[in-house]
C-alpha cells in the first residue's frame, strides 16, 4: 500500500488508521489465540463497562499497533493477540477501528497479551532496534513493548505450560509496591477483577 502525504485534510502528514494495512497477510499461529481472546474479552466486557460508563475504552485482538511509519507500513506494527487501553474511543470519526496508531492516540494500552506458538522465544525478545548506515536490526517483541508501546502490564501465556508471566513495564501511578503478576492482581481488585491462577 502506497502512501501520500495530505497535509490539508491530515495536518500530522502521518497515516491514520483507515490508511494502514490492518493485517500482515500472516496466519495465526495457534489455534487458541482465537477462542482465548474471545473468552478474556466476553469475561472482562462486563466489569470494562461499568469503569468505562461512558464507553471509552477499545479492546484488540491480533490487531495492529503501530510504533513506527516504515515501507512495507506493517513492518511498523506488533499485532499482539490481546489488548486493552482505557479511556479512548472504540472507534474513531465513527469508524470501526482497524488498528491502534501510537502516533495519533498518545496512549499506550494498559495490557498487552501474547499468547506462546513456540518455546516463548519470540514473546520474550529483547534485541534493541539497532540501526547501522542502511542496515537494520529487527527489534525484538519484549523490546518494543517495553521501549515503545510501553503497556504498563505486559504478559506472557503459555498454554502447554497452563503459565502466565506479566511484567510490570512502567510503574502507575495508583498501583502499590509489587511487580508482575501481583501487581496486576491488586490493580485489578480495584475494578472487582480477580485473577485465577491456571492449573496444569
Amino acid at each position: 500500500m502506497k502512501f501520500s502525504l495530505d497535509v490539508e485534510n491530515n495536518p500530522t502528514g502521518w497515516p491514520d488508521h483507515t490508511q494502514l494495512p490492518e493485517s500482515d497477510g500472516t496466519f495465526v499461529k495457534n489455534f487458541q489465540e482465537h477462542p482465548q481472546s474471545i473468552l478474556l474479552t466476553d469475561s472482562i466486557t462486563p466489569i470494562l463497562e461499568i469503569i468505562h460508563a461512558d464507553g471509552n475504552y477499545c479492546i484488540g485482538q491480533d490487531s495492529g499497533i503501530y510504533w513506527r511509519l516504515t515501507d512495507p507500513l506493517e513492518k511498523g506494527a506488533e499485532a499482539p493477540d490481546w489488548f486493552y487501553v482505557p479511556n479512548v474511543p472504540p472507534t474513531l470519526d465513527g469508524q470501526f477501528r482497524r488498528s491502534y496508531v501510537m502516533w495519533q492516540e498518545f496512549v499506550s494500552p494498559l495490557i498487552v497479551l501474547e499468547f506462546v506458538s513456540g518455546n516463548g522465544t519470540e514473546e520474550r525478545d529483547r534485541t534493541p532496534l539497532l540501526r547501522s548506515g542502511k542496515q537494520e536490526t529487527k527489534a525484538g517483541k519484549f523490546w518494543i513493548y517495553e521501549n515503545v508501546i510501553r503497556p504498563a502490564f505486559y504478559g506472557i501465556y503459555e498454554v502447554t505450560k497452563a503459565s502466565v508471566e506479566v511484567y510490570n513495564l512502567i510503574q502507575i501511578s495508583d498501583s502499590t509496591v509489587g511487580s508482575g503478576i501481583g501487581n496486576l492482581a491488586r490493580y485489578l481488585s480495584k475494578y472487582g477483577i480477580t485473577l485465577v491462577a491456571l492449573v496444569g
